[in-house]
């Protein structure tokens, strides 16, 4: 069973004052990652074709330093504790939480996602109320903070002094030095019995067994890193990336270094989340991609951060 609490305390204190916002700004748990080269994409024709996870491409990578896990919600606390920042969620006055997770009332859920009924539409929903009106970040501080939107996450950045990782750096870092595999951990979903991320487990969307011990978020560090010591690399919460997405750029993406197209549907987003199941979102695969619109906010869509040097 995976650990419930974090193998490392992200930020020391709840009670952030000026003081402990501006120490949280520069508390970061980097793990360093060597330059190299890695074939980057679906090497077992399992991804879904209009995602473009194919073909199978060289990249060369320069070393870079991420974040060991995703930003945290004591750790974003920090940032507005000391910006004041309002995130999109909070301007526009809700954001989507998954039906059986939604603590809101009746009156609270304004509406449902088209094709996608599992998710409610919730007034009041943001990273500080990642549940609804009734729920608090104080109760779950060392779960990834969500309800964040790509420019959310940028805003982070900029105060932090970091960066979004590229998706060839993420996906590099995802493979913690495998080379061709399905997952962060080798090509089996769970080894000897062992659930090694927080996906759903069950009949989706109706009921989840939450066998790996969750049924929404965990908290970072619960699973085993991978190769390179980095958590959660699959599942939990999709992870923005710095990219546009645009299916075709496997197509001519440069070898050195690539920092993705310049448009593009949405920004990419990497590892899938807690409501991944191969019946429906077979996206925790370590080449799996997906996209949203940079505005766009939901309780299962966080990120980590690079430093700048």
């Amino acid at each position: 069973m995976p650990s419930r609490e974090p193998l490392f305390t992200v930020v020391g204190s709840r009670k952030l004052d000026v003081k402990s916002a501006l120490s949280a700004r520069q508390f970061h748990h980097d793990i360093e990652i060597p330059r190299g080269i890695f074939s980057m994409g679906d090497a077992f024709g399992e991804g879904y074709l209009a995602d473009g996870e194919i073909p199978v491409h060289e990249v060369h990578l320069e070393s870079f330093r991420i974040d060991a896990t995703t930003v945290t919600n004591e750790m974003y606390a920090a940032f507005v504790h000391s910006t004041g920042y309002r995130t999109e969620a909070e301007k526009y006055g809700s954001s989507a939480v998954f039906h059986l997770l939604s603590t809101a009332s009746g009156s609270d859920v304004i509406g449902v996602a088209a094709g996608a009924p599992w998710w409610l539409n919730v007034r009041g929903a943001s990273w500080k109320r990642p549940t609804g009106p009734n729920s608090n970040w104080k109760d779950i501080p060392n779960h990834p903070v969500v309800h964040v939107s790509h420019r959310d996450a940028l805003e982070y950045c900029t105060w932090a002094g970091r960066r979004l990782p590229t998706e060839a750096e993420w996906e590099y870092a995802a493979r913690g030095g495998l080379e061709g595999m399905r997952y962060a951990w080798g090509n089996e979903l769970t080894p000897n019995g062992e659930h090694r991320c927080n996906i759903w487990q069950g009949v989706f969307p109706a009921s989840n067994s939450s066998d790996d011990g969750h049924i929404g978020t965990a908290p970072v560090a619960s699973f085993q890193s991978n190769g390179y010591g980095l958590y959660e690399m699959a599942g939990n919460v999709w992870e923005w990336c710095a990219d546009w997405f645009l299916p075709k750029y496997y197509r001519n993406s440069p070898k050195e270094n690539p920092q993705g197209p310049t448009i593009g549907s949405g920004r990419v987003m990497r590892g899938g989340s807690y409501l991944c199941h191969d019946s429906y979102c077979n996206r925790y695969r370590v080449a799996a991609r997906t996209f949203n619109t940079p505005e766009s906010s939901s309780g299962n869509v966080g990120f980590r951060t690079v430093a700048l040097s």
